[in-house]
């Protein structure tokens, strides 16, 4: 039988109104007794009187109104506001619409240390579609970077070179406010250990994103909110850090609130050094040509390098929301960033045949980098009646990025057994990119009465790159520079993406449901200025490379998530389901596609490759949550199947060096299938006020299948992934707090990678009447964040170990101002990001 997807939603749409029988209203408006403050997000309550359940609710507004529907009946009204004497009306029999009018709340002094205590502990909100962590006062990042605060997250790891993944899956789509967005480095989550982790209010982690999110990435989002507004009034907060290796950073978050504007800022500046390393070990095989055996020039080789890591940037958010009236705003605001690296690298290298060394040379390279860029976005919000859930968004966003590179490489013998060996060159490369890119989007909400909403929307993103890449060589016979023509390139880069999505949800009674669709188009469109006719570049690198392409997708993304509620909405004994389905798009990144082969060193060559596909998979995920007052467990079993899935092989090119090292190609192919089964299981403990615990755990499976140039590449693996963080409140008001994480080994085609342990330290006390915060921490105590992977093919076998950054100790202070009612605002308001069906587990 086929479904009429119409006839469905508009069946839909008629049960929900048959449940939506609820005409009284209650109104009224909650001002701070004394001040007559409006207290924005205050909670309304109604409750019943025979078993005292949750029958509804509501928050205020800016102002501190509030709207409430229910139907007719006998209530207890609960009217509070965190660290405030709570306002109870009990026993209230409604049969038509009331006005409690104004209602003041006292602030309640005894209170107010307990309410701090909770305000900091990390909670976890279920939704229909993602799981929100408010990731509290998290000591053992005072002074990181936004990838610190990231790895102390449930389902997510940031391995040691910086890349993010969830649930094992590195294929996540990282927003900051519910966007794309140059402070998440166009997708480089690189930019990201370069933010400040104070600047982030919480984390969305979103396994099974509805329609309303781009369909890219196919592990899910990840959505940083960041803190942006605050209570009237100016205040904000100074924050200076200290630390070794060199970490010297100042940055500041202020803000201005008045009953018209909300102007808000984050700024910085930092400085730090990022000292790396890395050994590999090569074997090399001998290779069978015509039935002849050829032995490679050196039958090992071992290469350990040391890296410094300079690194200067300046950060700049600042923006200003305008109430036009009371029921529309804009939103502007400007980030900024201007970085600049400076990294010096030796590497020795010893090269043996018969485990006799042979030769020993040292390279040395120094790479400078510029990096500048920026965002402006607009936001503009229409409320329609007095639901404030009736609403049309619209947003505009441009971003550009310019980076200039340079890097110089000299190597030179330290020993050989050569005669007269031929001198290495001279090398120097220089790289500028520019990316530009535009967002539009708009969303409408519509409400469709109690519990039950319609959502439509489009979103464009236009996306630029020029890369200008030449490589100089020196010229033996006379000492001078000059330009390979065989690397040097221009590569002009297009990845357009058009989408429209609708979604309808519902709540019956404790159970809720939200369908959506999404429609999008994608072109990823190339062209190469190279030096090179077509001929010329088959000849130099023994494989066509297409210099010109047009490749256009067009996918379909449905979605479909499930909540059901066992004890209704209790807060006290929550306890739900949830069931998730949802399918995915993993596009190609330029370098991924981009054919014209660039080189990380003098053996190795990373070639895109421009008939790389997009990859689709489908997910499903089932979760549960159980609450009690001292005690959150929650769990999740998942399974995704993904079609045509990237894997990076790695290819002898039949070339070699001046010194006779065979020139190895890296280049992403498109695999058959990819298979993930998994499981994840976190609890959150707080047995008492002076100890807070919290941990999860995430086991995985994943099988590829698939062949490349009549190799197989198929591999099954197995690995897990854990995190434990205590927090202990000791004597004189120090509080101590010590992260644990753990991943397990794994393997792809090729490579095996042993288990990594790491474990962050950190104290920290409240000083200047609590106005400032005194923070130690170590990261990495024991210096053990270290990658360990062998890799094997046909024609050679390598060890490698890298350290992509050593043990960290920083000192950090924080001092805030005015800021005195923060501590019990609990403002949960999107800041620029997308809406969420109320739905909540």
């Amino acid at each position: 039988m086929k479904l009429n997807l119409p006839l469905f939603l508009i069946l839909l749409f008629n049960i929900s109104l048959s449940f939506a029988q609820k005409d009284i209203k209650i109104q009224g408006k909650v001002l701070e007794e004394g001040t007559n403050i409006p207290l924005e997000y205050a909670t309304i309550t109604l409750k019943s009187t025979e078993d005292n359940k949750v029958v509804t609710g509501g928050i205020t507004d800016t102002e501190g109104k509030f709207t409430v529907e229910v139907s007719p009946g006998t209530y207890n009204i609960y009217v509070e506001y965190i660290s405030y004497v709570t306002k109870e009306y009990l026993n209230k029999t409604l049969s038509e619409s009331i006005d409690l009018g104004t209602v003041s709340l006292a602030l309640d002094v005894a209170s107010l240390d307990e309410v701090t205590i909770v305000a900091e502990k990390t909670t976890v909100e279920i939704k229909l579609d993602k799981k929100v962590y408010n990731i509290g006062k998290d000591l053992t990042t005072a002074g990181g970077t936004v990838s610190d605060a990231l790895n102390n997250v449930p389902s997510v790891a940031v391995d040691v070179e910086g890349a993010i993944s969830l649930r094992g899956n590195e294929n996540v789509r990282i927003l900051i406010n519910g966007k794309p967005s140059a402070m998440a480095g166009f997708g480089d989550s690189n930019i990201l250990s370069q933010l400040p982790a104070e600047a982030i209010e919480r984390v969305e982690v979103i396994t099974s994103p509805s329609a309303r999110y781009d369909a890219e990435g196919t592990a899910g989002i990840l959505n940083i909110i960041l803190r942006q507004k605050e209570t009237l009034g100016f205040n904000g907060s100074l924050n200076f850090t200290l630390g070794n290796p060199d970490n010297v950073g100042v940055s500041a978050a202020l803000n201005f609130r008045t009953e018209k504007f909300n102007i808000f800022s984050n700024i910085g500046w930092r400085y730090f050094d990022a000292p790396r390393n890395s050994f590999n070990d090569i074997t090399y095989f001998d290779q069978i040509e015509d039935g002849v055996v050829e032995e490679p020039e050196f039958r090992r080789i071992r290469e350990d390098q040391e890296v410094e890591r300079l690194n200067r940037n300046y950060n700049a958010n600042i923006g200003m929301e305008y109430f036009l009236d009371d029921t529309s705003s804009l939103t502007g605001s400007l980030f900024y960033r201007l970085g600049s690296d400076a990294d010096i690298s030796l590497n020795n290298s010893e090269r043996f045949n018969d485990n006799t060394i042979v030769e020993e040379t040292l390279r040395r390279e120094k790479e400078t980098e510029k990096d500048n860029r920026y965002q402006i976005s607009l936001n503009y919000v229409k409320q329609f009646g007095d639901d404030s859930d009736h609403k049309l968004t619209a947003d505009f966003q441009f971003e550009n990025s310019s980076e200039e590179g340079f890097t110089f490489l000299n190597e030179r013998y330290l020993f050989t057994d050569q005669t007269d060996p031929e001198a290495f060159q001279i090398e120097q490369e220089t790289t500028t990119e520019d990316q530009n890119e535009y967002l539009l989007q708009a969303d409408y909400v519509l409400p469709l009465g109690e519990g039950s909403r319609f959502e439509a929307g489009f979103r464009s993103t236009l996306q630029n790159e020029v890369t200008d890449y030449t490589l100089e060589q020196e010229n033996l016979d006379n000492g001078s520079l000059e330009i390979n023509d065989i690397y040097t390139n221009v590569f002009d880069y297009d990845q357009n993406v058009n989408a429209i999505y609708s979604q309808y949800g519902s709540k019956f009674g404790k159970f809720s449901f939200l369908f959506g669709l999404r429609l999008e188009h994608t072109q990823l469109k190339g062209k190469i200025d190279s030096r090179l006719t077509d001929e010329e570049l088959v000849e130099a690198f023994g494989f066509p490379i297409d210099t010109d392409f047009d490749n256009n997708y067009l996918g379909l993304f449905p979605t479909l998530n499930l909540i059901y509620n066992l004890n209704g909405s209790d807060s006290d004994n929550e306890e739900s389901i949830t069931l998730g389905y949802n399918r995915r798009i993993n596009r190609p990144r330029g370098w991924f596609i981009n054919p014209f082969p660039s080189r990380s060193s003098r053996t190795n060559v990373f070639q895109g490759n421009p008939n790389l596909e997009p990859a689709f998979s489908n997910t499903f995920d089932l979760g549960y949550l159980k609450r009690w007052e001292k005690f959150t467990l929650t769990t999740s079993v998942y399974y995704q199947h993904e079609d045509d899935s990237f894997e990076r092989i790695q290819e002898n090119t039949g070339q070699q060096t001046t010194d006779g090292i065979d020139i190895i190609r890296t280049i992403p192919i498109n695999l058959s299938t990819n298979k993930r089964t998994g499981a994840e299981l976190g609890f959150l403990y707080n047995p008492a006020k002076w100890l807070r615990l919290n941990s999860s755990f995430n086991f995985f499976q994943f099988e590829t299948e698939g062949d490349f140039n009549g190799v197989d590449y198929s591999a099954k693996n197995t690995s897990w992934f854990a995190r434990f963080s205590s927090k202990v409140t000791l004597p004189w008001s120090i509080d101590w707090q010590t992260n644990a994480r753990y991943r397990g080994a794994r393997q792809d085609a090729q490579s095996d990678t042993d288990g990594i342990l790491s474990i962050d330290l950190a104290f920290s006390k409240e000083i200047l009447k609590n106005k400032g915060t005194l923070s130690l921490n170590v990261r990495d105590l024991l210096n053990s964040r270290k990658r360990q992977s062998t890799t094997t093919t046909d024609f050679f076998t390598r060890y490698n170990e890298s350290q992509w950054r050593q043990r960290q100790i920083n000192l950090s202070f924080i001092y805030r101002f005015n800021q005195q009612n923060n501590k019990r605002n609990r403002s949960d308001r999107g800041n620029g990001g997308d809406e969420d069906f109320d739905f909540e587990g």
